[in-house]
């Protein structure tokens, strides 16, 4: 969980309940308190599932479905990809596939596909709880469905699970991070500081989420990954990030062999992705161009 851009009456009515019930069930009731922050953390925010209900009206996609772990998953599908090299293109939290809509037709002058979609309990899919294990299954499972592919956009905590998925069964050639998240327990310090979750409550947190997915938050953090990936990569991150600091785009671009790091300014977490620049730049790096 992120904290919310914009607070509506009932947000902040539900927040303020929240860091109330958290702040003295720390004490008094620990074991429950670890309980709900642990689902709240993993239940993406319902305005993932209003903007896709929404969009889709008028989306220019063609809709498909792919089953992982049981879960029907949607996707978005722009050309071919049966015939045509794809790119794949994967949300962050609380996000949405139809948000890449806006790249569609670039990526199609090119010549390229492409395909996005929902995480589980995001947009469409099915599904109620994520976290970046599912986000990681998610994308090599999709991957795997439409084959290896010719390139790869991710923002945020779909960078984190891209990283993870690379080399699952599928693979893609080229690599393209937008303020991609790097530290899963740099990102629980947030969650615990904004829901007012007590520090000492953290680690019990780790080991609830890890019961749930089998994998430790230990093993999540991408010094584990980007040093073993190959694949030439693009790490574009603003220096004014909010959501997740440039330090951790920093991060991938030492890690990863080769990656290359373009900071951009005064474009924030999310707007960053809709940037014209941004997106020339990400497209001519996946068709080959130097863009350090």
């Amino acid at each position: 969980m992120k904290p919310p851009r914009r607070f509506g009456v009932r947000t902040v009515a539900t927040l303020l309940g929240i860091r109330f019930a958290y702040r003295f069930g720390s004490r008094l009731a620990p074991t429950r308190t670890v309980a709900h922050a642990a689902r709240v953390f993993q239940t993406p925010l319902p305005s993932s599932r209003q903007r896709a209900a929404h969009a889709q009206t008028t989306m220019s996609a063609r809709k498909d479905q792919v089953n992982v772990a049981g879960e029907s998953i949607v996707t978005y599908v722009w050309g071919d990809p049966s015939t045509q090299p794809y790119v794949l293109l994967a949300h962050g939290w609380s996000s949405m596939g139809l948000r890449w809509e806006s790249w569609a037709p670039q990526l199609l002058a090119q010549g390229w596909a492409a395909v996005s979609f929902d995480q589980p309990g995001h947009g469409q899919s099915g599904g109620t709880l994520c976290t970046l294990p599912d986000f990681a299954r998610t994308v090599a499972a999709v991957g795997r469905h439409y084959g290896d592919a010719e390139g790869v956009i991710a923002h945020s905590l779909g960078g984190a699970a891209v990283t993870l998925a690379l080399g699952d069964g599928w693979n893609a050639k080229r690599v393209v991070l937008i303020a991609p998240a790097a530290d899963p327990m740099a990102a629980t310090r947030r969650f615990a500081r904004f829901v007012r979750l007590a520090d000492h409550l953290r680690e019990p947190l780790h080991r609830v989420l890890a019961a749930r997915t089998g994998v430790t938050i230990e093993a999540l953090h991408v010094e584990r990954h980007a040093p073993q990936r190959t694949q030439p990569a693009l790490i574009i991150h603003d220096v004014s990030d909010r959501d997740v600091p440039v330090e951790e785009g920093e991060l991938y671009a030492r890690l990863w062999p080769g990656a290359v790091l373009w900071k951009t300014r005064r474009l924030g977490h999310r707007r960053i992705v809709d940037d014209e620049g941004v997106m020339t730049t990400a497209i001519a790096f996946l068709g080959g161009a130097d863009v350090s």
